[in-house]
């Protein structure tokens, strides 16, 4: 049975997500993030040498990095389910965003979340962040136009793994001008499986 390693108020939180959209069995361990710094606790290098989450155990193997993990559970337990068949052009494109979600759109949220901290220290570093944002929210609000998902009709694990991205974004007041982006947010955490992760899960504020 899959372990997911959960760390509050973290990425995981998709995954968790995820094995409830496909009604796959699985355990829960929590961590907590420490109060101080708000980074994950040392048990978590036990599992994993980064010590990050997500990462998840299932029998002897363990697998890190969210875009892995969600390649990995749909293809061993999706059963065609959450993602085009391999043999069609649109797989291409679905990897493409699995890779997309953390490997380009999430560097510029997390490059804004630390400079925040530095004050007025960070401004020379604001237009470029700002810039690299617009750019990549804007390539995602148009990529969802006239469409409920990042694929087209069918929810598929391209809209978990791109949910992180879309939910900092809103946080950050950086979405309230992406009606598309704003739809699918809504769309998203209304299924009922997102529901019963975070009910799982914990507090997710990003919800």
């Amino acid at each position: 049975m899959i372990t997911v390693h959960h760390l509050n108020e973290s990425r995981s939180q998709r995954i968790l997500w995820l094995l409830e959209e496909l009604e796959v069995p699985y355990e829960i361990k929590f961590y907590k993030r420490d109060a101080t710094t708000n980074l994950a606790p040392p048990e978590l290098a036990a599992v994993h040498p980064l010590g990050k989450s997500p990462v998840i155990t299932d029998g002897d193997l363990t697998i890190a990095e969210s875009g892995a993990v969600v390649d990995y559970i749909v293809r061993r337990y999706g059963a065609g389910r959450l993602a085009p068949d391999p043999a069609s052009p649109a797989y291409d494109t679905y990897q493409e965003w699995l890779h997309y979600a953390e490997g380009s759109a999430m560097l510029p949220l997390m490059l804004l979340l630390y400079t925040m901290r530095l004050g007025e220290a960070a401004a020379p570093l604001k237009p470029r962040i700002d810039s690299e944002i617009d750019n990549h929210l804007g390539y995602i609000e148009a990529s969802l136009a006239g469409r409920p998902y990042f694929m087209g009709e069918d929810f598929t694990g391209a809209d978990v793994q791109m949910s992180f991205v879309g939910e900092v974004a809103a946080v950050f007041g950086r979405a309230t001008d992406k009606p598309n982006l704003s739809a699918w947010l809504k769309r998203i955490h209304a299924r009922p499986a997102y529901a019963a992760a975070v009910e799982k899960g914990g507090v997710y504020a990003y919800a």
